[in-house]
């Protein structure tokens, strides 16, 4: 079975009452720079640090990391790197697209098309299905398979899914402030 992200919001009336305020699924962006990789952005809040109270905040999820003190929820989904082509056309068309789609994105990636990013953000990482293989500087590799949880310290990293099957993530990123 094929998980599909989807979004429950909690949320008080202004008599105090608990309440759903939105159920739905998230969609996914994908972008031609990275096939076989799609993105459901689904909540986040703003620099500074979250808030609760009465009324439904509307959601930040754009950019996509978010900065000191903020939050983002995330869902990557990432088919086997053997089913997927290599990115075609005009690699200046590719990256305008996801600056476009997906602001903050592209910016932290590496040149050379490695995927090795690093960002200033404390990430939660859950892998629901599949396997990813996370690589950090050392070039080693680690399994990850459902159920296990990556936090990531602002580290230069990438993902490989090495698998037959596609592998979904949920992320949680904290904005940081880099120390060095």
């Amino acid at each position: 079975m094929t998980v599909e992200p989807r979004l429950v919001v909690a949320a008080r009336t202004a008599d105090g009452t608990s309440v759903v305020a939105a159920d739905a699924p998230v969609p996914g962006i994908t972008v031609d720079a990275w096939p076989g990789s799609r993105f459901h952005l689904a909540w986040g809040t703003p620099d500074g640090g979250a808030r609760v109270g009465d009324g439904l905040p509307e959601p930040v999820t754009l950019p996509f990391f978010a900065g000191t003190g903020g939050t983002r929820l995330l869902f990557a989904r990432y088919e086997p790197d053997r089913s997927v082509p290599a990115p075609t056309g005009d690699p200046d068309a590719l990256a305008a697209e996801v600056k476009e789609r997906l602001p903050g994105l592209w910016e932290v990636f590496e040149p050379g098309g490695t995927g090795m990013h690093a960002t200033d953000t404390l990430d939660y990482g859950i892998c629901l299905e599949g396997e990813l293989h996370l690589e950090l500087d050392d070039g080693k590799e680690v399994l990850i398979t459902p159920g296990t949880c990556v936090v990531q310290h602002g580290t230069r990293h990438t993902w490989h899914n090495r698998g037959t099957a596609a592998a979904l993530m949920c992320f949680v990123g904290i904005g940081a402030a880099r120390d060095r």
